[in-house]
């Protein structure tokens, strides 16, 4: 099936953009990767009557350290966040996400902004902002406003983001030097998007006390969950096998998987459980070093 069809455009600038945005309102698109926009067009699950690219503003695509805070421009490939050096030294668990992201071939075509704005409950860049407190700078014609990851995932493919706005900048506090984290999923083939995924990320004093923790999963919810008790249940003590299963307690209660096709709720369950004593097991012997 062909999509129905639409009118094209291709903006010199981010200013052009947002004026064509601005003038096609809720009929209009933006389009650089394509990963997730084209399939969904071509089974007439969505019909913008225009489109823009913005695949020419190379003013959007960036990784920079600056002020201890990792800024990636939206339109970066996902490809050019695997290779960097940078993105692997000081932020590891983004590095170790994006490598399970599809095939070599989506990488290399898919952005960083668009796998967020398309907000699959089971993606890996959501989750991975989400646990690493990361934030998104969105822009209009008229403003530029920052909202924490915690805000910007609403529902089922739904994110804080008006149809004349545009993801322009990730941002991502850096790692502490004490500091571990894990990422791991499960999928029923490689490439596949994640039956359950789940991510941590951990700090520790000298003694080995954690100082402070975040984990969340990917694919029990219709968005990305941060598991909040685990902080508290964690937070001051040492990694243990008592305070992991009080943790899975906390993961049962607040997540509450849906089947499908692919895997039944209780599937999902156990294998959130499993991925959440892995992750906190990775993180801590990694912030232990």
């Amino acid at each position: 099936m062909k999509p129905p069809k639409f009118e094209y455009y291709k903006p010199a600038t981010l200013e052009e953009a947002l004026n064509l945005l601005e003038e096609a309102g809720d009929d209009g698109k933006i389009i650089a990767g394509g990963q997730s926009l084209v399939p969904i067009m071509n089974m007439r699950l969505a019909s913008p009557k225009c489109l823009i690219d913005i695949n020419g503003l190379e003013e959007l695509s960036y990784i920079k350290n600056e002020d201890n805070t990792l800024k990636i421009g939206t339109l970066t490939r996902q490809s050019d966040v695997e290779q960097s050096e940078m993105v692997a030294n000081v932020c590891g668990l983004l590095a170790e996400a994006i490598t399970q992201i599809g095939h070599v071939q989506t990488r290399n075509r898919g952005t960083i902004g668009g796998s967020i704005v398309h907000a699959d409950p089971s993606a890996e860049l959501p989750l991975a902002l989400l646990t690493l407190n990361g934030s998104v700078q969105i822009t209009s014609k008229d403003e530029v406003r920052t909202v924490a990851a915690e805000d910007f995932f609403i529902t089922y493919l739904t994110t804080d983001i008006m149809p004349t706005e545009v993801l322009t900048e990730v941002t991502i506090p850096l790692m502490e030097e004490k500091s571990g984290y894990s990422f791991q999923e499960v999928a029923r083939r490689h490439g596949d998007f994640a039956l359950v995924a789940a991510a941590c990320h951990m700090t520790v004093d000298d003694e080995g006390l954690i100082t402070a923790v975040r984990l969340a999963l990917g694919g029990v919810e219709a968005i990305p969950l941060l598991i909040g008790d685990a902080e508290d249940i964690l937070t001051g003590e040492q990694l243990s096998d008592l305070l992991m299963e009080q943790v899975t307690e906390s993961v049962e209660m607040e997540s509450d998987p849906e089947s499908d096709l692919h895997a039944s709720s209780e599937y999902r369950m156990h294998l959130a459980k499993v991925l959440t004593k892995r992750v906190l097991t990775q993180a801590y012997e990694r912030a232990r070093g």
